[in-house]
């Protein structure tokens, strides 16, 4: 949480609870592959929910993403993904995340909680760009954000791996987590 005497302004924000749009939001990742390149996938987001006060900084994420929905573009890779080598959708049909905190870094937003992948739970720092707010044609009030946090896998129990024969591995540890999201108001 923030310190109490901390508050900061956020120029179109609104007090309330925002629901994420799935229509307008997704979750992204990236991870090396063979040590040369990169494999990009998606899931989709099952909820997400921020309480809002009037102090920003005082703001609450609740989110849920469904495992099952992961999509790299390949659907054997997808499968594995979903396999106890790896998700173990079976047994771990979501990943969640909870907000800590939000604080300022530099000209920066950092909203802090903690991840829940595979059943473990670590702490995890999610750099935020506000991507500003607006209404749409139907009178929706809208907000728009970019998040981004790197992790490493291993640390959430994914940590199937093949060597390679020329050295390296298959699959990099560091995952790139990307979320653009859209988020409307909620009206009383």
């Amino acid at each position: 949480m923030t310190d109490a005497t901390t508050t900061t302004t956020i120029p179109g924000y609104k007090a309330g609870t925002w629901v994420l749009d799935p229509s307008h939001s997704e979750v992204t990742f990236s991870v090396r592959h063979m040590m040369i390149s990169k494999v990009r996938g998606s899931f989709g987001v099952k909820s997400a929910t921020i309480t809002a006060p009037e102090n920003p900084l005082d703001a609450t994420v609740e989110a849920t993403v469904d495992v099952a929905s992961v999509d790299t573009n390949d659907d054997a890779r997808d499968t594995h993904l979903r396999s106890g080598d790896f998700f173990d959708v079976e047994n771990h049909p979501t990943m969640e995340f909870r907000s800590t905190g939000a604080r300022i870094a530099g000209e920066d937003f950092v909203v802090d909680g903690d991840l829940t992948i595979r059943g473990i739970t670590k702490p995890v720092s999610f750099d935020v760009e506000f991507g500003g707010f607006g209404t749409d044609p139907w009178g929706n009030y809208k907000a728009g954000a970019t998040a981004k946090t790197v992790i490493n896998r291993e640390d959430f129990g994914l940590t199937w791996n093949a060597a390679l024969e020329t050295g390296g591995v298959l699959v990099g540890k560091d995952i790139t987590i990307t979320l653009e999201l859209q988020g409307a108001l909620q009206q009383d």
